[in-house]
């Protein structure tokens, strides 16, 4: 079955690619409340109504009732059936939409007909969950509260707030509880801003730039002090319910009553810090701000800068270029700016094994050909006028490059790039060879493109999707999906994939 799989997304790389095939756009929808997009799901009123993109034309799949303030969704996950597991409930083998009340509500929601299926309770007043999040990608979730802030007359009468976040562990599918944990200024320190879980590690951030990693897996065996499971009675520290049900919701069964052993900490400006590669590296900003826009890549292993490992594209711009490792496990990392894509690999040092030096895999530049240089104009009179100043580089009216991204069942690199003049901004998707970097395929975006509004653009095989976000809180969302005459389809390629 994979081998045909495989074969299939082959063939329809392929299609997608041919000069023949067409992206129409087939659907658009505007609403006054955010739009969401998960696997083929679009998610319209908060997640009140979901619309299935697979079809022809998008068809609603389920809508509920309009929901009151108290019962507004606040996050949301997408559950997907692992392969090859025993699962204990029939439901367990279809996707299921996780979301997260303003009332501390966890349910657990069929992706298709919107019925819940589980409902837990996460906790009382004393915090406000808010942001749900994979440690392990479909395996393991963590739901992380809103920073808590003790109310004004508090603080002025001196009060400290010691305990900043809270986090909420779970196992899916079967859905079970692992721990209930605080973080705490006393244990982790003063400075503590933010937090984050991910691949087993728990990430530390300080108001000084500071980032510190610790094993999450090993603060859970090492301060959980009683394992509970849901739907089960409890009684613990001198309350009495139900593990996960109104009121008691789940204990705080994991208490760090000294500072984890340090894994690793590194300064970087504004907490950006990244791992990967092979060997293992991770990617900094210097901690000055005059340093914003410099990358520095450096060994995980001895902190040693790699050979060629400071990249710095010296951008005059309003937005920044942005740097992260290519999701493809490749290895590589992706440095985006104004007109450059540059995509870089990690290669032993000839001659010497111990060292790594970052070296250009290939580039993706924009298309700049028709820019006009106006900095001398020549009035009706024949006046030479001088412009005292040059253009920044990501002027609208130069063709930028705003989104990359990687669809990996297809093995496509994606970019979208956008030239705006006056009021109409114009806008393309291209698809590039992740091997190479050539480009294979250029799809024209026909809705205006407005670059001080946010967008985000998905490509998932055979569909388009553009989300836009206008001021005063107005949402659009665009679907083009895969045109293509099958009389001009290759018949090499069919025979290829079966």
């Amino acid at each position: 079955a994979g081998v045909a799989h495989r074969k299939n997304l082959g063939l329809l790389r392929k299609i997608i690619c041919q000069e023949s095939t067409k992206f129409k756009n087939v659907w658009t929808t505007h609403s006054a409340s955010p739009i969401a997009y998960e696997r083929g799901r679009i998610y319209l009123d908060n997640y009140q109504c979901c619309i299935s993109s697979i079809a022809q034309e998008p068809r609603i799949l389920y809508q509920k009732p309009k929901c009151s303030k108290s019962e507004k969704i606040e996050d949301a996950l997408l559950l997907e059936c692992p392969l090859g597991e025993m699962l204990p409930s029939p439901s367990d083998y279809k996707s299921s939409l996780i979301v997260l009340t303003v009332q501390n509500w966890l349910l657990r929601l069929s992706a298709d007909s919107g019925e819940i299926l589980e409902k837990i309770y996460l906790a009382g007043a004393c915090c406000k969950f808010r942001y749900l999040s994979w440690d392990t990608p479909q395996e393991i979730m963590v739901v992380k509260s809103a920073q808590n802030k003790l109310p004004a007359a508090a603080r002025q009468a001196g009060i400290q707030q010691s305990v900043l976040f809270y986090l909420a562990v779970f196992q899916v599918l079967p859905l079970s509880f692992i721990g209930m944990l605080e973080i705490n200024k006393k244990i982790f320190g003063n400075s503590v801003t933010d937090v984050a879980v991910s691949n087993g590690i728990l990430i530390v951030m300080h108001s000084m730039g500071l980032v510190r990693l610790y094993n999450f897996q090993a603060i859970l065996e090492q301060f959980m002090e009683q394992p509970f499971d849901l739907g089960h009675e409890f009684n613990w520290n001198g309350q009495v319910g139900v593990v996960g049900k109104y009121p008691f919701g789940l204990p705080y069964n994991i208490k760090i009553t000294d500072t984890p052993p340090l894994l690793f900490e590194a300064s970087s400006l504004e907490n950006a810090f990244q791992i990967g590669g092979y060997p293992w590296h991770y990617i900094i900003t210097p901690n000055k701000k005059k340093h914003k826009g410099v990358f520095h890549i450096c060994s995980l292993k001895d902190n040693a800068l790699a050979k060629n490992g400071i990249q710095d594209m010296k951008c005059c711009s309003l937005e920044p270029d942005w740097i992260y490792f290519h999701p493809d496990m490749s290895g590589r990392i992706i440095h985006v700016g104004p007109n450059l894509i540059k995509v870089l690999k990690l290669k032993e040092v000839k001659n010497n094994a111990d060292q790594v030096e970052i070296a250009e895999d290939f580039t993706i530049v924009a298309n700049r050909e028709n820019c006009v240089n106006n900095t001398v104009t020549v009035t009706a009179s024949g006046r030479v006028v001088k412009t005292r100043f040059n253009l920044l580089d990501d002027d609208p009216e130069q063709e930028t490059f705003k989104i990359v991204d990687y669809e990996d069942e297809l093995d496509l690199l994606s970019t979208v790039a956008v030239t705006q003049i006056g009021a109409d901004g114009k806008a393309h998707l291209d698809f590039h060879c992740n091997e190479h970097g050539i480009l294979l395929k250029s799809i024209p975006l026909l809705e205006s493109w407005d670059v001080t509004y946010s967008h985000e653009v998905y490509f998932d095989k055979d569909l388009v999707l553009h989300i836009e976000q206008k001021p005063n809180r107005r949402f659009s969302c665009y679907v083009y999906q895969m045109v293509c005459d099958t009389r001009n389809i290759n018949k090499s390629y069919i025979s290829t994939a079966f």
